[in-house]
């Protein structure tokens, strides 16, 4: 019996072992909803019995049916049926699927489903053996597991399926040990080492597959690996469980140590059969020489269709060859073996597999490579050489259609003399790089996989009931293992076998990542191994390429910043960057632009680690500083012109980038903001001279980049800032670092902590000093002092300041300074002197061609107008400060603008308008985690909506702008307070801080 692909008909036939699939005349069958797939599955692996309701109901709902259960799936048989049987007439008895008594049963023939075929195929093997017909037997069991697709039963819910998933994946293995004990029996020892190793991989804890692959290593002379297989199994064992080895692995390992003489090859049993019949000798069967494929294998659908097609076509002029390029763990050869598996009845002559150890310090010779296939291919005699062999080779491939899969190649060279000379076959390659040297080959990258398809094998192996316990967890590392296959498939495996694990525990220890390498290890299974193979095929300069990259911590890296770190001109920076791309230890996404896998830089940061040289490292990180820090000055001067930037404790000695134009600037401080602030957080746990460009790096950033979603991180690099100086007894950077901490702060709305923080800052500068720092400490603190309605306190800081911008000639210093005492003077009710304070201001910003300095000096004027009952035309003055903040991309400022805006719009009895305003206020304030705009916009809208007649949300508003302001510790919580007491019979008692 065997499953055919177009059986007679009726052309029925039905796919289990692998995701449930129907064909009908080769047409295959649309099988509705993964419920559905579940009572289809039911009644076929009941082969022809009846299943009644109750038990339909319990395998695929449990003991957790929903109200119409039964009414659900008469719906599942009814749409099966016309499934099943598209042509029966209405009200025709069905054929097929048939109602007995209280339930269900579907008669189809044995041959038409894959898992009956299979169980027919093993009992012929067993029977074949028992009468010592050991090819024959081999050859069922090939056959038998060929009819593996995937993991059975792929997708399909309820407890029936998950029960008998496990069912097959067991039987699966089993079969699998049992071919590969016979592979032995009959000397294809070398044949099928790699699928042991593949299996001993996916079952770590199987004692039975690690004795076959410990005598499949002795019988190829590979004593010490196999012995290397006991003594990493003993541990695994120890570790995992607390047991010794079983009986069957320690006598397997006490004979190789004795050199036991029947662990040799016995001599193959004849077949009665065969004794009797006086024929010449029969014609060796064609080499089926793939790996066991895997029966988890998840994901890459459209890769697989598409590989699976390329290879199937392979009829043009020219042989087809298909290189697969990915980093170590990527699962290449899962990919290719599966693949393969996919395709292989289209060659009929048979598949012919090599690991070429491309990867490794003895790669494979291609001489050695071509004896072996040709031994395969029934030649008993090679030639000498390399040419003659391949030559041979070629000859005998011509009339043959053959699938070739060369794993694991070092380059194009050692390939070259493997690839066949005729079109009728195909060439699959796996390789660490690009096998670009091979003229017409069909390229294909392969990237890590996709989070669902991460979590779906992470799911086939420990179990779906477990995962679905704890999705975020699961999620959480599957992240953590970058989404490469190896890491989540140990992962996967280390927690199938620790039953009392979470998959908590298991994302709590993966989340070091420090130990995350040292735990993505199992048995003979290491990510940092597979990694350290790549590593080790790196020239000298490409290893420290690789090294140094990572010492700053950035999503990725521009070309300019690989020069920096490396040390070298852009030309050579590139060349070495796309060297280690084209070894898949570093990708590039866009031109010019670099970054690792998450465990790839984890491995390059522990060779830094382990190189030693700090220095160097030290070195990589202040040429970054320097470029960074030159650049980010530039981009100052292109967004705020004739502005005075503070002095910086150490000059950069780069040049930086140009940045000629504001929309340069700007988009280049979006895109390397975050390796602005990885470079930052590299170098303020450095000493002195890493310490003193971070700070000021930091100073002028926040000076253009107001964004208080990074606060937290930015606080921390702050701490460590401070800590650094204040133990190199480093006065200069301190004072730098307490302002950055105010500036912070501000941002952030803690102005209490921002008070304190730029009071230490002009407590270490030198009062007699007119630097540019001390006048922004000064005004800045003005305004934290402003905000906490005390100006009479303030405004003596923003004269300090004002007199260090004439001294130090900053003209948009001192507008902006005029702006804030505005401010400061409208709080202490010299209305008229702040409306011509503002007004000056705004008249030397528009003088300038500092756009975010017209645009500060606007909104306090907006504001001061407001005060000054003059709304219609502070709402003018606001427009067009918010114009000028949407253009710059502000969104901080937006918010505030807009608030302000509500405000006046208010004043001028505009309600519908300032509502409008305020909803949009408060979406920014949210969106950039600012409670002091989320507090102005809820004040507002409150207002607003009491204007509008809507006083259960107005007021609602209000009480949350009161608690924002309370909790801030502003003055603007006692106005709210009064305007909620207002819509009160009874006065508004704040709730206790």
């Amino acid at each position: 019996m065997e499953f055919r692909e177009t059986p007679p008909a009726p052309a029925l036939r039905f796919q289990v072992l692998g995701p449930v699939q129907a064909w009908l005349d080769g047409r295959q069958l649309a099988l509705g909803s993964p419920q559905q797939q579940a009572v289809l599955t039911m009644l076929l692996l009941h082969a022809g019995r009846p299943v009644t309701t109750q038990d339909l109901v319990d395998g695929l709902w449990g003991d957790r049916p929903p109200a119409q259960a039964v009414a659900a799936l008469r719906t599942y048989v009814s749409r099966l049926r016309t499934v099943i049987e598209p042509r029966r007439e209405v009200r025709r008895p069905a054929e097929f699927l048939v109602s007995v008594a209280d339930g269900y049963a579907l008669h189809i023939p044995g041959e038409a489903l894959d898992v009956t075929v299979f169980e027919h195929l093993a009992a012929e093997a067993a029977t074949a053996r028992g009468a010592g017909d050991l090819d024959n037997a081999h050859r069922l069991l090939v056959r038998s597991l060929g009819l593996f697709a995937g993991r059975p039963l792929t997708g399909v819910p309820g407890p029936y399926a998950d029960a008998q998933r496990l069912r097959l994946a067991e039987r699966q293995v089993s079969v699998a040990e049992d071919r590969c004990a016979l592979a032995l029996d009959i000397g294809l020892h070398a044949e099928v080492v790699g699928e042991l190793n593949s299996l001993t991989a996916e079952h770590p804890l199987r004692e039975r597959l690690r004795e076959l692959l410990m005598l499949a290593l002795y019988r190829c002379g590979r004593q010490a690996e196999a012995l290397g297989v006991y003594t990493d199994t003993r541990k695994l064992l120890i570790d995992e469980l607390g047991v010794e080895p079983g009986a069957g692995l320690s006598t397997m390992h006490a004979r190789i140590l004795a050199a036991d003489p029947a662990l040799t090859l016995p001599a193959a049993p004849v077949p009665a059969a065969a004794a009797a019949r006086e024929e010449g000798p029969a014609a060796p069967p064609p080499p089926a020489q793939l790996p066991a494929d895997v029966s988890d294998f998840s994901g890459r659908t459209e890769m697989v269709s598409d590989l699976s097609a390329v290879l199937m076509n392979a009829t043009g002029q020219a042989v087809v060859v298909t290189s697969l390029a990915g980093i170590g763990g990527v699962g290449k050869t899962t990919l290719a073996v599966h693949v393969a598996h996919r395709v292989r009845t289209e060659f009929p002559d048979g598949q012919l597999y090599v690991d070429l150890r491309g990867a490794g310090a003895s790669p494979a010779d291609p001489a050695v490579v071509l004896g072996d296939f040709l031994h395969a291919l029934g030649v008993t005699e090679n030639p000498d050489s390399l040419e003659q062999r391949a030559a041979l080779y070629r000859s005998l491939l011509a009339s043959r259609r053959m699938l070739i899969l060369l794993d694991n190649a070092q380059d194009a060279e050692q390939i070259r003399p493997l690839i066949p000379g005729v079109s009728s076959c195909a060439v699959l390659a796996t390789s660490r790089s690009r096998l670009a040297g091979i003229p017409g080959a069909h390229l294909v990258d392969v990237e890590e996989l996709t989070p669902e398809e991460a979590l779906a094998l992470f799911s086939a192996i420990v179990g779906e009931q477990r995962v679905a316990a704890e999705p975020e967890a699961a999620m959480a590392v599957v992240t953590a293992c970058g989404f490469l296959p190896l890491a989540v498939r140990i992962a996967a495996a280390r927690l199938a076998s620790r039953p009392r694990w979470s998959v908590s525990d298991l994302a709590r220890r993966l989340a070091d990542q420090r130990r995350r390498l040292d735990e993505l290890q199992l048995g003979n299974l290491a990510v940092e191994t597979t990694i350290g193979l790549g590593y080790g095929q790196l020239s000298p300069a490409e290893a420290r390429a690789f090294r140094l990259l990572s010492v700053v911590d950035s999503p990725d890296l521009p070309l300019a910043a690989v020069s920096a770190l490396l040390g070298v001109d852009e030309d050579e920076a590139e060349d070495l960057a796309e060297a280690l791309v084209e070894a898949n230890m570093l990708e590039t996404f866009a031109p010019g632009r670099y970054r690792y896998h998450d465990l790839l830089r984890l491995y390059a940061q522990r060779q830094n680690e382990r190189s030693g040289d700090v220095a160097e490292q030290r070195a990589a990180v202040l040429r970054l500083l320097d470029l960074l820090l030159a650049t980010v000055r530039n981009a100052a001067r292109a967004i705020e012109p004739d502005d005075q930037l503070p002095e910086p404790l150490n000059v950069p000695g780069s040049d930086g980038i140009a940045l000629i134009t504001n929309a340069f600037a700007r988009e280049w401080l979006r895109t390397e903001t975050a390796l602005l602030l990885s470079s930052v957080e590299a170098a303020v746990q450095g000493p002195g001279l890493l310490l003193r460009p971070a700070v000021d790096l930091l100073i002028i950033l926040g000076s253009l980049v107001e964004d208080p979603t990074h606060g937290a991180r930015v606080r921390r690099m702050l701490e460590a800032a401070e800590h650094n100086a204040g133990r190199y007894g480093d006065a200069a950077a301190l004072a730098r670092v307490h302002f950055a901490f105010g500036t912070l702060q501000s941002i952030t709305n803690d102005f209490q902590g921002a008070e304190q923080s730029l009071r230490k800052s002009l407590g270490l500068q030198d009062a007699d000093d007119m630097t540019v720092l001390q006048s922004m400490a000064a005004n800045d603190l003005g305004i934290v002092l402003s905000l906490a309605n005390r100006p009479a306190e303030a405004l003596p800081f923003f004269e300090q300041a004002l007199a260090i911008s004439r001294v130090v000639g900053a003209p948009i210093g001192e507008a902006r300074l005029l702006g804030n005492m505005a401010r400061a003077q409208l709080g202490l009710g010299l209305v008229e002197t702040a409306v011509s304070s503002v007004t000056e201001a705004v008249a030397t910003a528009r003088a300038s061609k500092n756009g975010p300095c017209l645009a500060d000096t606007l909104y306090q004027l907006g504001v001061v107008l407001s005060s000054a009952d003059d709304p219609a035309t502070a709402a003018d003055h606001l427009r067009e400060s918010h114009r000028l903040y949407q253009s710059q991309q502000n969104r901080l400022r937006e918010g505030y603008t807009l608030a302000r805006l509500s405000s006046a719009l208010l004043a001028a009895g505009q309600q519908a308008e300032a509502a409008e305003a305020a909803e949009e206020s408060l979406a920014i304030g949210l969106e950039m985690d600012s409670a002091y705009c989320q507090g102005l916009a809820n004040a507002a809208l409150g207002e607003a909506l009491l204007g509008l007649a809507q006083p259960a949300r107005g007021l609602a508003c209000l009480r949350e702008a009161h608690a924002i302001f309370t909790r801030l510790g502003v003055p603007e919580a006692s106005p709210v307070a009064d305007l909620i007491s207002q819509q009160h019979t009874e006065p508004f008692f704040p709730p206790a801080p």
